[in-house]
């Protein structure tokens, strides 16, 4: 579904990605681990297109996607839950959503999205007119991921979902990664909180300094002692 070529990308003249090579199969899921700075955000920017590639290919469905403005990537269906939400503060929780969904244009099945994403946070229903800026910080995760349901996407990209929230909420959290997946969504997990990133992901690929130095089956990284040591701790 998604596959990412040697792809090279920074800010200037700083390189941040180093030739990385990533899959995303059709309906899976996969979480990208490493420390702060190894180039997680940037990663996903770059999918989307925020960031140009300096070198390398991506591909989605077949297709090249590389150079494409963000707005016919989300088209092509791409969607990012971006690190700190990004919401629009003094717009409604309805208005966000309805945001999300800009793209689709009149589609009907809009509706039917709507009710999606209130199946998965009953608590966007309850606080439909309320600004964004007085959620939360759970709540406002749930309305970022929301939104970005609301443009259908076949591929949910997530940075940093748990960030910030409760330990009660980060379980909360990631049922509904697990619930989207099941949907039929596929889903890239950006997340430090390793060891539930490798509970709802199938691959997981370890970043250090911008290259992948470790890619494997989650339950064949849960075991290894270097990574548990590094990123898991007490599990």
């Amino acid at each position: 579904m998604l596959e990412l070529h040697d792809i090279t990308a920074g800010y200037g003249p700083i390189t941040v990605l180093r030739g990385i090579t990533l899959r995303v199969d059709e309906g899976g899921a996969v979480c990208v681990l490493g420390p702060n700075g190894a180039g997680k955000t940037t990663l996903l920017r770059t999918i989307v297109g925020l960031l140009p590639a300096a070198g390398g290919e991506v591909r989605f469905l077949g297709r090249r996607v590389t150079g494409l403005r963000p707005s016919e990537i989300v088209r092509r269906g791409i969607s990012l839950v971006p690190e700190r939400r990004e919401l629009f503060p003094h717009l409604s929780v309805r208005e966000n959503l309805a945001l999300g969904a800009y793209v689709r244009g009149r589609d009907p099945s809009v509706a039917d999205d709507l009710e999606r994403v209130f199946g998965l946070f009953p608590r966007l229903r309850e606080r439909l007119r309320q600004q964004a800026a007085t959620l939360s910080g759970g709540e406002q995760q749930m309305l970022a991921i929301g939104r970005a349901l609301m443009a259908r996407p076949r591929l949910l990209l997530l940075d940093e979902p748990s960030l910030g929230l409760s330990p009660l909420l980060v379980q909360e959290m990631f049922r509904a990664v697990g619930t989207i997946r099941a949907q039929g969504t596929a889903v890239l997990l950006v997340e430090q909180n390793a060891h539930m990133a490798l509970t709802v992901a199938d691959r997981g690929y370890v970043l250090e300094s911008g290259r992948v130095v470790l890619e494997d089956a989650s339950e064949n990284l849960r075991t290894l002692t270097i990574l548990r040591d590094a990123y898991l701790g007490q599990v």
